[in-house]
């Protein structure tokens, strides 16, 4: 199950969950919510594995964009050096050196742009899913010891009084 499954299963649990007449607490039964804390701690690795393999990834691009980048740029040099015996094509290849050179330094800062952003909005699906379920196991934690709090305790024992 992935995390929000998991969310949305312990959400339903304590929805579907058997209410205490005149307070906000709840019964959930332990197994099953022990059950669904055992699943987030198997998930909750694979969650910030791919979030690792997504900052791996975006350096893996740029190294990518900038190899590519010098590559253009040397093909360039040495299409301009073989051009130097006329200075019209000379200039021509210039210009397209530079022209080259500012595509590949604009696709290499978009291709940074993008993975940052996309880097930015896994951690904050991630942030907001460990906040979420950080929330509802200290909602559930905290029910249960307010469940301990409030049960009634036995009432002593009554004398019979002897009738006069």
């Amino acid at each position: 199950m992935t995390i929000n499954e998991l969310l949305d299963e312990l959400e339903n649990l304590v929805v579907d969950a058997q209410r205490l007449v005149f307070t906000n607490k709840c019964i959930i039964k332990e197994d099953d919510l022990m059950r669904l804390i055992d699943g987030l701690r198997k998930e909750l690795p694979q969650t910030i594995k791919s979030a690792e393999d997504v900052i791996h990834n975006k350096e893996k691009i740029l190294d990518d964009a900038r190899t590519e980048a010098t590559k253009i740029v040397e093909q360039a040099k040495d299409y301009g050096t073989r051009m130097t015996t006329e200075s019209e094509i000379v200039n021509q290849a210039r210009i397209q050196a530079k022209e080259i050179m500012d595509k590949t330094i604009e696709h290499t800062d978009d291709l940074k742009k993008d993975s940052m952003n996309y880097a930015n909005q896994v951690f904050d699906h991630l942030i907001t899913n460990l906040s979420d379920i950080l929330q509802v196991v200290h909602n559930a934690k905290g029910s249960l010891n307010d469940d301990q709090i409030e049960k009634p305790q036995a009432a002593p024992p009554t004398v019979p009084q002897k009738k006069k």
